[in-house]
C-alpha cells in the first residue's frame, strides 16, 4: 500500500466503551501519530438488536476524556464517510452481490431450527460446530427461484482446501487450516452485514493500511483474508493486540470488576495516569521506563515492542500512577480538582457555595495521600458535615477501653482549652495533644484514635493536628465534648 498510515477505531454502540477498546484505540492513535498518519472513528451499529442509545456520545466522551482525537469520523467528516455503517448499507449489497457473482458467495435459506438442530447434533457426535455447506450446493436457478419467497442470508463461499497463512504483526505468521473452516454469514436476513463483509468493505473503502485490533479477532484472519483475495483487494496489515486479564489470568470482564472506561474517570482516576497505565499493557519502552506522556508515547510507540502475551490489569499498579499523577500537580490545579470532587460529591445538605479558604487550606492535606480524586469527599467531609457515629467506635482501636477513651477525651479538652483563640494555629495545637503522651503516660499511637474518632467520626484520616487547627478551637472542643458524653 502506498500513501499515508491509516489506522481506525470502530466500536460498536452497544453500552459503554470498554476499557480494552479503549487501549485498543490508544495503541492505533499511538501508532498513526508515530507515522505521520491519518486516525479514522468509525461506528459499526450494524447489530441493530444491541445498539444501546447514548453508545456514540459515551465513545466521543471516553476517547477524548484521554486525549485521543480523529482526523476522520462521524461527527467530524471526512472524504471517506458515511462513518457509520447503517448508513453504508448500499455499499455492503454491492459488495455481496459482487461476491455472489464470482461464484464466492451464495443465498442460504437454512432456518434457524435447521441450524440449531445441526449444532446440537455436531456436539452429539463430537465434531466442532459450523455450517454444512447444505446450500452451497444449490443450483442459481433454484437459490434465485427460493429468493422470491423465502427469507435468506448470503453467505461466503470459503475455500476449504490447503492453508492460510495469516501475518500479524505481533505474532508473526500463523497458519489456519482451511478445511476446519466453514461457510460464514456475510449479510443477514434484515439486509445488514456481518462484521466481517462491512470491516471488508470499510477498510478498503477508507484505504486502511493497518488494522490493530483486539486478539479475539485472530481466529477470523482466514475469512478475512479470502473475503480480500475473493474481491482482489490488497489486505490492510493487521496486528491483534494482547488479552487483557484479571488476577486470575481470566479476561477481563464485567464479572471481574469495572470496564467501562468512563467508570474508571468518576471512580477519580486521571486521564494522564490512564494513558501511562493503559500505555504499557502489552507494550514496553525498556526494561526501565514505567512513566510516560502522551506526547512521548504518541513519539515513540511501534508494533514490535507489543507483545503477544496476556497483560495483567493490575488496578493497584493504577493506583499507585494515580497517586503520582495527583502529587506532581502544581498546587494551584490541585485545589481546583479538590473544590470540584468537593462540591460534586460531598452531600446535598452541605451548604454551597463550599468555604473557598478552607477548601484552600485543606487541599495540601490531601495530596500526598489520596490515590483517586473519590476519596476526597470521604476524607474532608468532616470538616463540612460530622456523621453521627456509635460510641463503639471511639474504642474500636483500644480493645474497647472505655476508660481510656474517657481520660484521653478529658485530657485533650484541657490541653486544648488550654491553647487560646489567638494562639490557634497548627504548632500550638500539636504541643497541647502531644503532650497528653506524659499526663496519660502512653505513646501517641496508643490513644491517638480516639481523637480522629472525636473529631473525624473515623479512627485514621488527614493529619490530625492540621484538621483540629483548621476545624477552630470551637468546634473542636464542642466535637471533644460530644465524643466524651457518648461515653456517659
Amino acid at each position: 500500500m502506498t500513501g499515508p498510515v491509516r489506522t481506525r477505531f470502530a466500536p460498536s454502540p452497544t453500552g459503554e466503551l470498554h476499557i480494552g477498546g479503549l487501549r485498543t484505540a490508544l495503541f492505533g492513535w499511538a501508532f498513526v501519530q508515530a507515522n505521520g498518519g491519518e486516525f479514522v472513528l468509525r461506528i459499526e451499529d450494524t447489530d441493530r438488536s444491541r445498539y444501546v442509545e447514548g453508545s456514540v456520545e459515551n465513545i466521543y466522551e471516553g476517547l477524548r476524556w484521554l486525549g485521543i482525537e480523529w482526523n476522520e469520523g462521524p461527527d467530524v467528516g471526512g472524504p471517506h464517510g458515511p462513518y457509520v455503517q447503517s448508513e453504508r448499507l448500499d455499499k455492503y449489497h454491492a459488495v455481496a452481490d459482487e461476491l455472489r457473482a464470482r461464484g464466492r458467495a451464495y443465498r442460504c435459506y437454512c432456518t434457524s431450527e435447521r441450524l440449531a438442530q445441526l449444532r446440537k447434533d455436531q456436539q452429539k457426535d463430537g465434531l466442532a460446530p459450523g455450517y454444512d455447506g447444505r446450500c452451497r450446493r444449490l443450483s442459481d436457478d433454484e437459490a434465485e427461484e427460493r429468493a422470491r419467497s423465502e427469507p435468506f442470508v448470503v453467505r461466503f463461499r470459503m475455500d476449504r482446501t490447503g492453508v492460510t497463512t495469516f501475518p500479524d504483526l505481533i505474532r508473526g505468521d500463523v497458519t489456519f487450516q482451511n478445511s476446519l473452516q466453514d461457510d460464514f454469514v456475510i449479510l443477514k436476513t434484515d439486509g445488514f452485514p456481518t462484521y466481517h463483509l462491512a470491516m471488508l468493505v470499510d477498510d478498503h473503502d477508507m484505504e486502511i493500511t493497518h488494522v490493530i485490533r483486539a486478539e479475539e479477532w485472530l481466529a477470523s484472519g482466514p475469512r478475512h483474508l479470502q473475503l480480500y483475495e475473493a474481491m482482489g483487494w490488497e489486505p490492510p496489515r493487521f496486528a491483534h493486540l494482547p488479552l487483557l486479564v484479571d488476577r486470575d489470568g481470566r479476561k477481563l470482564s464485567k464479572r471481574s470488576g469495572d470496564v467501562a472506561a468512563l467508570d474508571y474517570r468518576e471512580n477519580g482516576y486521571l486521564p494522564e495516569a490512564m494513558l501511562n497505565f493503559l500505555a504499557f499493557l502489552g507494550w514496553s519502552l525498556d526494561d526501565h521506563t514505567t512513566h510516560i506522556t502522551a506526547e512521548e508515547f504518541s513519539r515513540v510507540f511501534t508494533l514490535d515492542r507489543v507483545v503477544p502475551n496476556p497483560a495483567f490489569f493490575d488496578v493497584e499498579r493504577l493506583d499507585a500512577l494515580n497517586g503520582h499523577y495527583i502529587r506532581a500537580l502544581a498546587p494551584e490545579a490541585w485545589c481546583e480538582l479538590v473544590a470540584g470532587c468537593l462540591d460534586r460529591d460531598l452531600p446535598a445538605a452541605v451548604p454551597r457555595p463550599l468555604d473557598r479558604d478552607l477548601v484552600t487550606a485543606v487541599a495540601p492535606l490531601l495530596q500526598e495521600r489520596v490515590a483517586r480524586l473519590g476519596e476526597v469527599a470521604g476524607l474532608v467531609r468532616f470538616f463540612f458535615d460530622l456523621a453521627d457515629y456509635p460510641a463503639s467506635l471511639l474504642t474500636e482501636r483500644i480493645n474497647g477501653d472505655t476508660e481510656l477513651a474517657a481520660r484521653t477525651l478529658d485530657a485533650a479538652l484541657a490541653a486544648l482549652e488550654g491553647v487560646t483563640p489567638e494562639a490557634w494555629a497548627p504548632e500550638p495545637v500539636e504541643a497541647a495533644l502531644r503532650s497528653l503522651q506524659d499526663t496519660l503516660d502512653l505513646k501517641l499511637r496508643k490513644f491517638v484514635s480516639v481523637l480522629y474518632v472525636a473529631i473525624m467520626g473515623a479512627p485514621r484520616g488527614i493529619p490530625l493536628f492540621d484538621s483540629v487547627a483548621l476545624l477552630g478551637r470551637d468546634e473542636s472542643i464542642a466535637r471533644l465534648q460530644a465524643a466524651r458524653e457518648k461515653l456517659g
